[in-house]
């Protein structure tokens, strides 16, 4: 069986950053997958469920009604919790979307109040929300982006 691509990314020296994952192609369209990876895998505990959920709310609420909302596809977690995956409709690189990512981490550190979409009739796990938890993953994950700009992964 064919190891996919992810996996055959150098995840021991993985840091925090925007990554171009993948493009993928269907007739006319294309759709790239970005890694915004929030901690260093395997080196740093990976995030908080509710934080990470809370992250998701607030960053596809952010994505889905800015400037680029008609090219928002998907904003959520890995399944690993160290970051989330975009994805986005055309062939973007990570430099491009890196405005868009930082305007993102600031609503994050920004929001107060109720969590958009957190409620019994909007969410499959409503209780479980951290939005100080949210905003310390950000923040790190902001001050690492504006210094370190790893936009490329590591090679094994």
């Amino acid at each position: 069986m064919e190891k996919i691509a992810s996996f055959t990314i150098d995840h021991l020296n993985l840091r925090s950053g925007i990554y171009l994952s993948r493009v993928d192609r269907c007739g006319n369209v294309a759709v790239t997958t970005f890694d915004l990876r929030l901690t260093m895998p395997n080196r740093e505990p990976a995030a908080d469920i509710a934080a990470l959920h809370t992250i998701e709310h607030l960053g596809a609420t952010f994505l889905r009604n800015g400037e680029h909302k008609d090219e928002i596809v998907y904003f959520g977690p890995m399944g690993c919790r160290t970051g989330c995956y975009l994805l986005m409709f055309g062939e973007k690189t990570p430099q491009e979307i890196y405005p868009m990512i930082i305007d993102m981490c600031d609503f994050i550190l920004s929001f107060e109040g109720e969590i958009p979409g957190a409620k019994a009739d909007e969410c499959g796990n409503y209780l479980e929300h951290n939005l100080a938890m949210a905003k310390y993953y950000i923040s790190i994950y902001k001050e690492r982006l504006e210094k370190e700009r790893s936009f490329t992964y590591p090679v094994k």
